[in-house]
Formats: structure tokens, sequence, C-alpha cells
């Protein structure tokens, strides 16, 4: 809980909660769930919203769910939390267990939930969906099928393009931590028990039936390298007209997520509204960085206006809010980012100026110069200061001082500006482009140089160069030869202070987020009209100063917890000076809770260590373990899962493992060993 939150406990509306239903789905399969509504919405019926995820009512989100969804139903709406599929108290017969993300089955259970809120004695006919990172991805999903009772959704921490930004991809590279970490985080969080208070004498066969038919989810996802049918389903980006509803999308510049708004706004056709706060990969009522806003109030404006059909005013505002982060030292936790609530009718390039600056070696410049090509420095070891991809705004999540990635990078430093410059958009970077060898790549980060040297990261992109014209149809370098590549780096809002200059940093690999090319590669960048940085300037609006501010949060009371073990955090990076080995160690102990109404104990602890010898990219592994506990008195289970994964030229190679124990008794184990051909990556 954050500490300026309010705590609310008197509503316009009495409620209930009914904290186990079971929802039919069509074949027979039922889904867990628990709602809260008014408890007069028999006799006089509301709309409801739906929250649909995997990440388990009882314990997961348990805590989470009750700040907000009793909220809702304080204000005369039926809040609905669903387990999808063998996840949770939720049942996997007769179509088995969450086999992938986003698959078929799941969507079209998401139609049919819909539908029976819609029927419901309590519910006037009227859904809204909602939900942060899975349950944000399947509320665009879902509403792409466009079913006949969802009138919005809000989507929080999500992407209309499952290739380009999610925890697998990005710019065509393999994020090297995370695609491996996050399958072994969901093969252990799956192999949790469904609750023996829910399912009564049927949980312990319902759970060894779950863990029999538990997928290795990187294998699938490792042998789609490319954009292909398998990525494009569940784009929303495919067809942005099967959308109808009402869009209401929200993120956060410290999450990777945020590219997706700016593209959803232009892309969409049916009403719409995005917001994107510093916020790292959490709901804004509690993110991190501050400041935090009222986001079950921003919530209801948007449910009171599309399902009660009560004008809010939410629509009549600026179609697009950002927060405009300002300089600060770099660190690797903010608890706050200084700046400023900004407002755009709609974030396309025509709506904003622009600046270029020319790529020679006198840094970012105003002219081009016809000069000799400029080499990027062959290394390995470049951007262990990046900070996590996938940030949840806890101590050393955020980028560091870039400056030794700086030394190890081809730098292209501006003259100080003696005024402030705003940027808001994709800021990309033109090359042109030599190889030595057939496959590269190159990452770009935008920094904010202080006069005290200190290096800020604003921005940055990656692009695998044989993805340079298409994710779906790669181009072979041919080596020696010249070509044109076009980097986009990620969304972002930033003004750069007085003094302070602009600094574009490229390198041919970029540790721990890509996954290297199979050689070293030496490219080489050729200066010249087609060789430039592209900002986004920003002029200040006059509605900047016309925003209302938003409410301070607030939330109904949250679970009562016991911390059984308090939570830790270390990140290191060690240098063997000999071997010139790098090892990056990340351990999380998200702590151990008790549940104080049911006695219910859960606990997660994560470990990710990459290795890396510099000038050998073959030498990468990354290791991932994971340990997910929960248990009830003399009742405790526990998931261990593990997985490694290495490269030749040639082939990835996996090796994951999943044991189960039931009171310190193992009683289940499985290994995964394969490898993968490397297909352009």
């Amino acid at each position: 809980m954050m500490k300026n939150m309010k705590i609310r406990t008197e509503f316009p509306h009495k409620t209930r909660t009914i904290s186990h239903i079971w929802i039919p789905m069509p074949d027979g399969c039922r889904l867990a769930a628990r709602i809260w509504l008014p408890e007069d919405a028999e006799l006089h019926p509301v709309p409801a919203i739906l929250e649909y995820i995997p990440y388990r009512k009882n314990d997961g989100t348990a805590v989470r769910d009750s700040i907000y969804h009793p909220y809702f139903a304080g204000h005369g709406y039926a809040a609905v939390r669903v387990d999808m599929r063998g996840s949770g108290d939720s049942e996997s017969e007769p179509s088995g267990v969450l086999q992938d993300e986003y698959v078929q089955q799941e969507l079209d259970d998401g139609v049919s939930v819909i539908e029976w809120l819609a029927r419901q004695r309590w519910c006037d006919g009227k859904v809204g969906m909602m939900g942060k990172s899975w349950g944000g991805f399947n509320s665009l999903q879902v509403a792409a099928m466009q079913p006949h009772a969802l009138k919005a959704i809000i989507t929080v921490c999500s992407t209309d393009d499952r290739y380009a930004d999610d925890v697998h991809y990005k710019g065509g590279c393999i994020l090297s931590t995370d695609m491996l970490g996050w399958s072994t985080t969901m093969l252990a969080w799956n192999a949790r028990p469904p609750d023996p208070e829910v399912l009564r004498d049927g949980w312990r066969k319902a759970w060894l039936e779950r863990l029999e038919q538990t997928p290795c989810l990187v294998k699938e996802w490792l042998s789609h390298q490319h954009r292909d049918d398998y990525w494009k389903h569940g784009s929303i980006c495919e067809d942005y007209s099967a959308v109808q509803c009402a869009v209401y999308t929200v993120g956060g510049w410290a999450d990777p997520y945020s590219n997706a708004i700016p593209r959803m706004l232009s892309g969409l056709s049916c009403p719409r509204k995005g917001l994107i706060g510093p916020w790292a990969h959490e709901y804004p009522q509690r993110a991190l960085p501050a400041p935090q806003i009222g986001f079950a109030q921003e919530c209801l404006r948007w449910w009171d206006h599309w399902l009660k059909e009560t004008d809010t005013g939410i629509m009549d505002e600026p179609m697009l809010r950002v927060w405009m982060q300002e300089s600060v030292v770099p660190k690797t936790f903010h608890q706050e980012r200084p700046g400023r609530w900004v407002a755009e009718p709609l974030l396309t390039p025509h709506n904003l100026e622009s600046q270029y600056f020319y790529l020679n070696s006198d840094g970012l410049t105003n002219k081009f110069a016809e000069e000799k090509s400029l080499r990027v420095p062959k290394t390995q070891a470049v951007g262990f200061e990046g900070g996590m991809w996938f940030p949840m705004g806890i101590p050393g999540d955020f980028p560091g001082d870039q400056r030794y990635a700086d030394s190890k990078s081809l730098c292209f430093t501006s003259e100080l500006f003696t005024e402030s410059k705003e940027i808001l958009g994709n800021p990309e970077v033109k090359l042109i482009l030599t190889s030595d060898k057939p496959q590269a790549l190159i990452a770009a980060r935008l920094c904010d140089v202080s006069p005290d040297g200190s290096s800020l990261l604003v921005s940055w992109g990656l692009l695998n160069l044989i993805h340079r014209n298409s994710h779906e149809h790669p181009d072979p370098l041919i080596p020696g030869k010249q070509f044109n590549a076009n980097v986009r780096l990620n969304a972002c809002a930033h003004s750069l202070k007085p003094g302070h200059r602009w600094r574009l940093a490229l390198s041919s690999a970029y540790t721990p987020h890509a996954w290297p090319s199979p050689e070293p590669v030496e490219l080489e960048v050729s200066p010249g009209n087609e060789t430039y940085l592209h900002l986004p300037l920003r002029t200040v609006r006059p509605e900047d100063e016309l925003l209302a501010d938003f409410a301070q949060p607030e939330c109904t009371p949250p679970l009562e917890t016991e911390t059984v073990r308090t939570p830790s955090r270390n990140r290191t990076v060690r240098h063997e000076l000999i071997e010139d080995r790098y090892t990056l160690t990340d351990s999380v102990d998200s702590g151990r809770i008790c549940f104080l109404d049911d006695g219910l104990e859960m606990e997660d602890v994560s470990k990710d260590t990459l290795s890396l010898v510099e000038g050998d990219p073959l030498s990468l592994k990354v290791s991932c373990e994971r340990s997910a506990g929960i248990g009830r008195a003399d009742w405790q289970c526990r998931a261990d899962a593990s997985g490694t994964m290495t490269s030749t030229s040639g082939e990835f190679h996996v090796n994951s493992k999943l044991e189960v124990f039931e009171r310190k008794q193992r009683i289940f184990v499985r290994n995964w060993d394969f490898s993968i051909p490397r297909n352009s990556v």
C-alpha cells in the first residue's frame, strides 16, 4: 500500500461479496470467480466489470483485488474477478490446462464469461472489462471478438502487437533473460495447487492432472523467431477496426509496453483515450515512480460514462495525457520522477515538430558531413547498466548512470542547450551501415548528459539487422556491402534541462536485454545526409494549463495480512578480470505473507544469472530459478522451476525442470531438454 492512499469505508451502495461461484463454459468446464456487488443489485441491476487473469483470485492478486473491486461495487457495479481455465480454482477439463498465452480457448471463454454476466439477475446487461498486463492483453483481444454486452474496456500495461512489444522479442532480437525468465515463472506459478477449501475432496486430483499437462512455454516462443501467424494471433494491430467498443489505454514510461499506447490511439477508430505516467508495471493507484493518481476514481469516470451513460466529462478532455519527465540524477530506483502533466489531442508525427541531428565525428550536429566511416566498438559487455526490461518499480529496477556503457559504444553528443527542450514520441535513428558478418544487431540509446558528465537513459531501441526491412521476411546481410537501417526507440516524454546535452550511443550488443549475434561483429556507420537522429520535439500547448488535477488515490480496506518473511532484493554485476567474464545476478525474494481471514500463506522467490565472456557471444548462459509456495497450517506446497539457455552458431539449447513438493515430499518432477535452430536471430 502507498502511504498517501486514503482508505475509504463509506460508499453510495452497501455491498456483499460472493467469495466463490462457478461460471459454466459451453463445453462443461467451470471457471472460478469472486464477485463484489451492491446488496440490492438483484432488485436494481447494475453493470458488471470483469477482470479475467491466470494469477489466482484467492492468493496471487487477492490483496490488489481487495482495494479495487469492492470500491467499484460500492459505486454501483458488479465487480467480477475470474480465474482462467486451468489456473487458480478454475477447472481444466475437458479442454486441458493453460497451454500458452492468449490461446483461442482463453478468448472464447472470455466471451462466454461476458455473456454469462449479462444474463444474471443482478446485471443490467452492460459489461466492461479491465486488466493489467495479461488482463490488459486479453481485454483488447476479447474486445476484438465483439461480444454484444461488452461496451468499454480499460487496458493497462499491454500491447497491440505481441511480437514487437512483449516479453519474447524486441526489434527482432530475443530478450535473453526475460523470455526464459517469464517461461520459468509461469512454470512455477501454474504448478501451484487449487485451494482445498474451495475444491474440497477433488483438489488433489485436479492438481495432479494439471501437473501432467503443464507446458514449458519457452519452447513454443523460441520456435517462432519471426513475426508469423503465431504472433499475429492476438495482435489487434492486424485489424484495429475489429475493436469497436470504447478503449482507455493506460501505461507508464518505465513500463515496457508504453509504445503500444500512441500506436493504438492512432490505429483505433473507436472512442478512445490514453494515459501515460512515470510508472513501472503496476496500476497507477500504487505504481512507482510517483506521482500516483486516484486510478480507481478515474476508472469510475470511464465506467460511468460508457456503462451508465452519465456525463462525467471524460470524453471532453484531450485524447492523450502524459507525464513530461524532467532531467534527474541517474539512479537504479526513483521514488518519484519530477515533471508535469501535458495533453495532446492525438500523438502522431504531424502534430509534433521535428529536429534532426546528423551523426559525424563532431557528434550530433545540424549539418551533415561526408567523411570516413566510424566504427562501432566490437564488444559484448555493454548494457549492464540498462536496468530491468520488465521493471516492477522496486529498488534496482531502473537504469543507472550510462557512462560506462557509453565508454563501450560509438557516441554522438550534441552541444549544450541554453534552453530546455521537450520531446514526446518515438525518437528514430536513420543509419547507413556496413557489417563484416552476415548477422548483426544494433542497439541505440538516447541519453541526457548533465554538466557533471552523468548520463541518464531517456530511451533505447534494438534492431536485428537481418530484420531491417521486415520482421516477417528477414533479409540477410552481405558482409562489406552498405545498407540502410531505421532504429525506432521507445516512446518517451522528456524535458532536457538548460545546460544539458543529448547523446546517442550505438553498440552491436546490448547485454542482458538482447541475445547476441552468433559472432563478434564490426559495424561501421557512414556519415552523410541519410545518417541522423530524429527527435520528436514538443511545444507547450494551451491544454497543458487547463488540465484538471487527478483525484488523490483512495481505495477500500485491503485484506489483512501478516508478514511471515520480509521481501529483499540483490542485483550485482561481477567482472572476473583474468577470464574477462561478466556475471549478472538478480535475486528477488517477494517475502511470505499470511492472509489472516483464512490462514492461507504464499511466497515467491526468484534468481536470474547471466554470464558472458567478453568477445565470445557463444559463451552467454542464462539461468533462471523460481520457487512458488502456498500453504495453510500443516498443509504446505511448493513448486520449484529452473531453466538454462545457451546457444551455438546454429541453434539454441534449453533445459528446464519442474519439481513439486507437498509437505516436503516431492510428488512430481519433469525435465524438458530441447534444441531449436537459430533462424536469423
